[in-house]
């Protein structure tokens, strides 16, 4: 299967580290956030990448190239603005083929096992489904949550409510009305499937970070440097 990651954002909240570099190319741990994803994704045998980019894209390319001396196959997506997550997914779908795709925030940390989306890939084809959400318990910073799973769907309000990971496997169909160019966010496309009973989900109680300000860029750095070892 193809998963993209989302890289075009500005990073507003980790200026003025994102200035001069783009979000995912800051480091923790030794390597760039991204790099911790695309080597996850390659040892789950995910080695077709989608990647977008907007602020400083420049940078990220001239970073990361094809993939290759990662065991990837990445192919860019420009935005001349960044697009919101949907919009850019949109703008990105003739990379990503006809098939569900994986799609993975650039900016996260996350010990989800990756190999597992081939098969939540497999199970939404089955279901006719649009949608598989990895949820995760809310953190600190965002103790509103936001969606509940029952019996492996994903609805809109229940208790108890949990955060969107940030990763998601997404069957094409569900970004059609999305014109061409345009900005659109994630969440209302997902709202909209979920009254439909067509978005799946699963918890994921592992490790999991929003790296959204440079405090947790710091602390996630931290955690890898103690832990020798780790992955996004």
């Amino acid at each position: 299967m193809r998963a993209m990651i989302l890289a075009a954002g500005r990073g507003e909240r980790m200026r003025p580290l994102t200035d001069e570099m783009p979000k995912p190319l800051l480091v923790a741990g030794g390597k760039p956030l991204i790099v911790w994803h695309i080597e996850a994704l390659v040892h789950a045998g995910i080695r077709d990448l989608v990647i977008n980019h907007a602020h400083l894209g420049h940078l990220l390319e001239a970073a990361l190239g094809d993939g290759a001396r990662f065991g990837a196959r990445i192919a860019w997506s420009p935005e001349e603005v960044a697009l919101e997550s949907a919009g850019g997914i949109a703008h990105a779908l003739p990379l990503l083929g006809d098939e569900p795709f994986a799609v993975i925030n650039g900016d996260i940390t996350c010990d989800f096992d990756f190999a597992q989306l081939p098969r939540a890939a497999d199970a939404l084809r089955k279901a006719g489904a649009l949608a598989h959400l990895v949820l995760v318990p809310n953190p600190p910073h965002h103790p509103q949550g936001d969606f509940a799973l029952r019996e492996g769907r994903v609805i809109e309000q229940a208790a108890p409510m949990f955060t969107f990971s940030g990763i998601g496997v997404y069957a094409p169909a569900l970004f059609s009305g999305i014109a061409a160019g345009a900005k659109a966010k994630l969440a209302p496309l997902l709202r909209a499937a979920m009254a439909n009973g067509r978005v799946h989900g699963e918890l994921h109680a592992g490790r999991w970070m929003d790296i959204g300000t440079p405090a947790r860029l710091a602390e996630l750095d931290r955690l890898l440097r103690l832990l020798g070892r780790g992955s996004l």
